[in-house]
């Protein structure tokens, strides 16, 4: 737990501890009561201070009619798969704020879904509450893992179950669709009620796709149909998508949902990058053996504005880009689209990585931390997901199979290494603006970003491995005088060709042994960083961003 948070929470309890041992002479109970109330308050508060509130709008003048009237439908698909989450990460959310009496107590577990703080390492902040279990919600609480392993459970492994006990205590797996009828069914109602709305001929045929698919926990038709839409304005990413949540295998996928606002102009101004994937593809600095699988070649990038968050997305740090399908079926046959979120993005750069940097980045280097670099690395980094390889080259399955809870860490340090290393390419060759040393000083700003959202998630994991290894090979150096970072450029290339080839044979090999022992060795934050994060929270500097956000909030 981070310190700052842990004296806080210390001193609140004491106090709670003298207010119930007083003597004759001291305060009522009652007023003793609410003393201790106003100190566990204003450690909420201190919590809550975290997150800084932005708005999330967009021009709703440029949308029809018949859009207008889709948004609404589309939110409340979202506020559905909000609760479904709230299912999957915690339980039953009403049994949690029942034993909660501080209204910032509970605004705080809402932000987090959970009583467990998403921004440290999931330490409980709610008192009485254990560890936040592995599987989260997924698995039985008293289940091993070598339990699971040695059962022989139908779907068990699926991604669109649950494994409960039966009423002998046999492990059975349950399809979400089973779980979550109601909930589905009302859902993919809204998604039809927009369909018939929609005038785009690709979003009608989506949603009405994707609202059975919601019935059935089958996919593959709605992915491939929501691949082929390229001139729709409005979108909705919906349903159990990313297996963040399970930290036990990485197996079981969490709901979400975005509803999308695209921005045709810039969307058109990044179409020409997916051209050149397979050129990319073959570059690669890592052996043949690795790179030998083709991109799809309809991949896309394109740029919205997003106007509501609902469920794993929504929970703690918020997502500002985003490459789907994860199918490797679908991205071998069709490639991905690359969502760049330019509303949520760019409220990140001026609320949080702007200041950021102007306490921990060389005042020499300061100036080239630039939102066009912040949106370029976040870009290219969901670009990078459809590189490298999706199944092993030695028969050991898929690379999510074969790395198991550590496949969703080793792919995001994957993304984040070779969005730079694309990046670089892309500039050697006068496709990329602006100086190269933005990109590489605007990334390094950008672990202390990220590294503040604690060490235990997917993406908190890739970003300690990367720091810690470029601080092996003196990527950059730290001013012990001034504690500024500063880019050394020549180690920096070196270092990012390196691990590019580290992260992609791990990877091809589906080496679990291997990754885990760099997640063991490499996924810490090591003190003198954790002193510079402290300053950070000294500083008053926002960790991430909580929305302001629905219906009323565009005016509909």
């Amino acid at each position: 737990m981070n310190l700052r948070i842990s004296k806080l929470l210390l001193v609140a309890l004491v106090g709670l501890l003298f207010t119930r041992c007083g003597g004759p002479g001291d305060k009522s109970e009652e007023e003793s009561q609410s003393s201790s109330e106003n100190q566990m308050d204003s450690t909420y508060q201190t919590l809550l201070d975290k997150y800084t509130e932005v708005e999330l709008s967009t021009d709703v003048s440029k949308l029809s009619d018949n859009q207008k009237k889709m948004l609404p439908l589309l939110i409340e698909v979202g506020q559905i798969m909000d609760s479904l989450f709230w299912y999957e990460a915690y339980g039953h959310r009403d049994s949690l704020f029942t034993s909660i009496n501080s209204a910032k107590a509970k605004k705080y577990a809402t932000i987090n879904y959970g009583p467990w703080d998403r921004l440290n390492n999931n330490e409980p902040f709610i008192e009485g509450v254990g560890a936040k279990p592995a599987g989260a919600n997924f698995y039985p609480a008293d289940m091993t893992k070598e339990e699971f392993d040695n059962a022989n459970i139908d779907n068990g492994k699926s991604q669109y179950t649950f494994i409960r006990r039966d009423d002998n205590g046999k492990l059975l797996a349950i399809p979400y669709h089973e779980m979550f009828e109601a909930q589905v069914t009302r859902a993919a109602k809204l998604l039809k009620e927009a369909a018939e709305l929609a005038k785009n001929s690709q979003l009608k045929n989506y949603l009405n796709l994707r609202a059975e698919a919601l019935l059935t926990d089958e996919y593959y038709e709605s992915d491939i149909a929501w691949m082929d839409m390229t001139t729709n304005q409005i979108d909705i990413i919906t349903g159990p998508i990313e297996n963040y949540e399970d930290q036990l295998y990485g197996y079981k996928t969490s709901h979400e949902t975005y509803v999308l606002v695209k921005d045709m102009e810039w969307s058109e101004r990044l179409s020409k990058y997916a051209e050149i994937l397979p050129e990319l593809q073959k570059s690669l600095p890592v052996a043949e053996a690795y790179k030998n699988e083709k991109p799809g070649t309809d991949s896309q990038l394109a740029a919205f504005d997003v106007v509501f968050y609902a469920g794993d997305c929504n929970a703690g740090s918020k997502t500002i880009a985003v490459n789907l399908p994860n199918d490797e079926k679908v991205q071998l046959e069709k490639g991905t689209r690359r969502s760049q979120l330019k509303n949520a993005m760019k409220a990140k750069f001026d609320k949080i990585l702007v200041p950021i940097a102007d306490e921990l980045i060389d005042e020499s280097q300061r100036s080239h931390v630039k939102f066009d670099a912040f949106f370029a690395n976040t870009m290219f980094h969901e670009v990078a997901h459809g590189l490298g390889i999706k199944n092993t080259i030695n028969g050991k399955g898929t690379v999510r199979e074969a790395l198991k809870e550590n496949a969703s860490a080793l792919e995001e340090g994957k993304a984040d290494i070779l969005g730079l290393y694309m990046i670089t390419w892309l500039h050697d060759r006068g496709q990329v603006n602006g100086e190269l040393m933005d990109y590489y000083t605007t990334f390094l700003a950008s672990i202390f970003r990220s590294v503040r959202f604690g060490a235990s998630s997917a993406h908190g994991k890739a970003n300690m491995i990367r720091f810690n290894y470029f601080k092996e090979q003196g990527a950059f150096s730290r001013d012990s005088e001034t504690g500024k970072y500063k880019v050394d450029f020549t180690k920096m290339q070196a270092a990012m060709n390196s691990l590019s080839d580290k992260i992609l044979t791990l990877q091809g090999n589906g080496d679990y042994e291997g990754v885990s022992q760099l997640v063991s060795e490499k996924a810490l934050v090591p003190q003198q960083l954790q002193d510079d994060l402290d300053l950070l929270t000294e500083k008053n500097i926002p960790v991430d961003i909580v929305f302001e956000q629905g219906v009323k909030v565009l005016g509909l």
